[in-house]
């Protein structure tokens, strides 16, 4: 049996170790690139504070309409309001061509992997909502086009977002 060449060898690995790049699965929606828009009164719309906003009159009630019973705390661990206290950011970020509020926040006693992200339309005819709890997303979406859920455009302001608080 004849030894195999160093630079064979050499050469295999480097071509397996290198990778590829491989477009995903027909049908695995990507997320909607998004971006921050600069600070304006418009973020604070609603509120200055998570808990401002989720008292709001205004909102209030699409607000608990939008997490259901995941309003209380119960299988997700947490009620939604604790993923958001009042250190939560607010930002204004564009996906696709609308403007969101952005309310990100996490669960204090377990930031690394209870985190939510809620979106309200600036009209707040729309919410939409992403809880994180330990590996599973929860995805919530109110108003009069929540038949289908945008994973999409929720994940493209969620990677937004997070860029943003990585810097």
């Amino acid at each position: 049996m004849r030894p195999v060449p160093v630079l064979s060898m050499a050469l295999a690995v480097a071509l397996l170790s290198s990778g590829c790049v491989v477009p995903p699965s027909p049908g695995v929606p990507m997320p909607a690139p998004g971006a921050v828009v600069p600070a304006d009164a418009r973020a604070l719309r609603y509120g200055s504070s998570a808990p401002e906003i989720f008292n709001n009159p205004q909102i209030a009630g699409s607000l608990r309409a939008l997490f259901g019973p995941d309003w209380n705390p119960g299988p997700i661990g947490f009620g939604a309001p604790e993923y958001f206290p009042g250190s939560s950011s607010i930002r204004l970020v564009r996906v696709g061509d609308q403007e969101w509020i952005a309310l990100g926040g996490c669960a204090p006693s377990a930031c690394t992997t209870h985190r939510g992200l809620l979106l309200i339309r600036q009209d707040s005819g729309q919410l939409l909502a992403r809880l994180d709890e330990g590996g599973f997303s929860h995805y919530y979406a109110h108003g009069p086009e929540a038949a289908m859920v945008p994973r999409p455009l929720i994940d493209g302001a969620w990677e937004t977002i997070r860029r943003l608080e990585r810097r």
